[in-house]
């Protein structure tokens, strides 16, 4: 890892999301490969300035699927590693407060 801001790859926004970030203070991002749980929290810490109770990791694994013309031949979707955060009740996220 070079910086902070290579381990935070994307925000996951799905409709289970959004009920952990309302309920729950959870907010999920897709994060580097090698990415563990302490250089998840040091990262969100320093980039958004919130307070972080708690960082689960999760290894997405490949999926494979079907084309709709040929069935026959199968595509591979990549695996990746997700980053579950759990902020304190006050914190906040300011890239989700749209989506709420």
């Amino acid at each position: 890892m070079s910086t902070i801001y290579d381990i935070l790859r994307r925000p996951l926004i799905t409709e289970k999301t959004n009920y952990q970030v309302s309920h729950l203070h959870q907010y999920v991002f897709e994060v580097a490969g090698d990415a563990t749980r302490t250089m998840v929290k040091d990262a969100v810490e320093k980039i958004f300035n919130v307070t972080v109770v708690r960082v689960n990791v999760i290894n997405v694994p490949a999926k494979r699927t079907r084309r709709a013309r040929s069935r026959r031949e199968a595509v591979r979707n990549p695996g990746y590693k997700k980053a579950i955060i759990t902020l304190t009740p006050d914190g906040r996220l300011p890239i989700f407060e749209g989506v709420e």
